[in-house]
């Protein structure tokens, strides 16, 4: 670590006003402030709720001054602040410039002055909210999670449905995979497990609980993309399995012996096929923002029968290689063209999971690891973008960290991502943001701001599955619940979805 350089100062310039004051004697540091999080020269958006920060070294109190222009604010206190009135004025003024923060620390009454950084403010704004799923990373319970949802420019977080409300005793149920269509929060799916299983289905206003297994098809929806416009989804129906590592830092190895593609259309219950059969193991669709083609991931494995599935699948767990593929997609007959690959990562000996397209329809967001499909478990997994334009693919080494990066997600005006990351602790995955420019360039990313910075250090929750959403759910948890707790309607399958 750089050691800190400094030089006293006798007495500075003291600041004044409605508010607390600056110290007028302190030494000076020419190394940045060692904050968490860390917030030094990160670029936001310019409706984000306030910054707030500690000091991730020993410190008795701290001061900072946030300025911009004739603006600026002063916070002081063991953490650093802001009043929420007072950060929108100040973000507002720097809007498309930069705020300059100067912070301050005193240990045992030496106040000491760090190297100013910088917090650059969008004018691109973030859709105001995000929902996740909160799980405990014990890989043994998962009967105590929920889906929740937070406002973006403010602290507000409330839960849209809480596993527990439909477990029984030693009947517990696993809720996941929750889904939108274009960004409305009143048009919405997730998936239960076990006991009372079943999917539902919100539809302004409208709940209902689909029994999605059919006998011809190879199990009940999992992973969703909802059509951007029409009442239509497209799942990967997967067995999943789950082992543990003895020597092996990634822990835990999810995977899938055997996974499909099917499409399911809403107003007529009828589901379809659209990849099925041994051989190719399909997953983590998702809809080009046009609604003209579906992409989605597939590795190729041919077992031997002559051994467990599952066991066959571990000892062989390095060779499995998925692939990017996409269908084209006519919507007005509803017809799906063949397969045709995207993305050869296997020809690169690693493996690509989770695609996700921008909305204007040029980049393609994707997590890449050695091998296999969860790669929230794979220490090495990495964000990676496909300029869908010019098929340029790259690793984006500006926002990945030397840990895990996973589920992500754009925002409704492409210009930034959320995605889950294990930068700071290697167990937890946390939201960070960054900002992706017109070339599909990311800025320094950043963790979601809490009202109390050491929340997270706290909080033992992961984030997972974060979703940009135009607004929050308003159907309430007992009403979910309610539906979820009834039987489930039946599905009808079909050879082709009908116009």
């Amino acid at each position: 670590m750089m050691r800190h350089l400094f030089t006293i100062i006798a007495s500075a310039l003291l600041l004044t006003a409605c508010g607390p004051e600056l110290p007028t004697k302190f030494a000076e540091s020419q190394s940045l402030p060692m904050i968490y999080p860390d917030y030094t020269d990160v670029t936001i958006p310019v409706n984000l709720a306030p910054l707030t920060f500690q000091m991730d070294v020993p410190a008795d109190e701290m001061a900072a001054r946030f300025a911009c222009g004739d603006q600026q604010l002063v916070c002081s206190g063991s953490k650093i602040q802001p009043d929420p009135s007072d950060w929108q004025t100040l973000v507002e003024a720097a809007k498309g410039r930069a705020i300059t923060v100067d912070v301050y620390a005193s240990v045992k009454g030496q106040w000491t002055h760090y190297k100013p950084f910088k917090i650059y403010v969008s004018p691109d704004s973030i859709d105001p909210y995000l929902s996740y799923r909160l799980i405990a990373p014990s890989y043994v319970t998962y009967n105590d999670l929920t889906i929740s949802q937070r406002c973006l420019e403010n602290y507000d977080e409330s839960v849209v449905y809480d596993n527990m409300l439909c477990t029984d005793g030693s009947q517990g149920q696993c809720i996941n995979c929750h889904n939108y269509q274009n960004y409305n929060p009143n048009r919405m799916q997730f998936h239960a497990r076990q006991n009372m299983g079943g999917t539902i289905v919100a539809y302004d206003g409208d709940i209902r609980k689909i029994n999605m297994r059919n006998d011809s098809l190879l199990a009940a929806g999992v992973y969703p993309a909802w059509h951007p416009w029409l009442k239509l989804i497209v799942y990967s129906t997967n067995l999943t399995h789950q082992t543990f590592h003895t020597v092996n830092p990634n822990k835990i190895e999810v995977f899938d012996t055997r996974s499909d593609l099917m499409a399911f259309d809403i107003e007529k219950n009828e589901v379809t096929n659209l990849e099925s059969g041994m051989g190719e193991l399909e997953v983590f669709p998702c809809w080009s923002p046009d609604g003209k083609a579906i992409y989605y991931c597939s590795a190729h494995l041919e077992y031997h029968d002559s051994i467990d599935e599952g066991q066959e699948y571990m000892m062989r767990a390095e060779q499995v290689k998925y692939n990017i593929y996409k269908k084209d997609f006519d919507p007005d007959s509803r017809a799906f063209g063949p397969r045709q690959l995207v993305f050869d990562a296997a020809a690169l000996d690693k493996s690509a999971t989770l695609p996700r397209i921008s909305p204007d329809g040029r980049y393609l967001m994707f997590a890449m690891a050695r091998y296999g499909v969860f790669h929230i478990w794979h220490r090495d997994a990495d964000l990676c973008l496909i300029d869908l334009k010019t098929g340029h693919a790259r690793t984006m080494k500006e926002i990945n960290s030397d840990d895990v990066e996973s589920y992500h997600s754009w925002s409704s005006n492409g210009r930034w991502v959320v995605f889950s990351s294990r930068r700071y602790d290697g167990n937890f995955t946390r939201p960070f943001f960054a900002h992706i420019d017109q070339r599909g360039r990311g800025a320094k990313p950043f963790e979601l701001p809490q009202s109390d910075p050491d929340y997270h250090r706290q909080f033992l929750r992961s984030y997972n599955i974060p979703e940009f959403m135009s607004g929050p759910v308003t159907i309430g948890p007992q009403a979910f619940a309610r539906v979820l707790s009834g039987e489930g309607e039946p599905v009808k399958y079909v050879t082709r979805l009908s116009k």
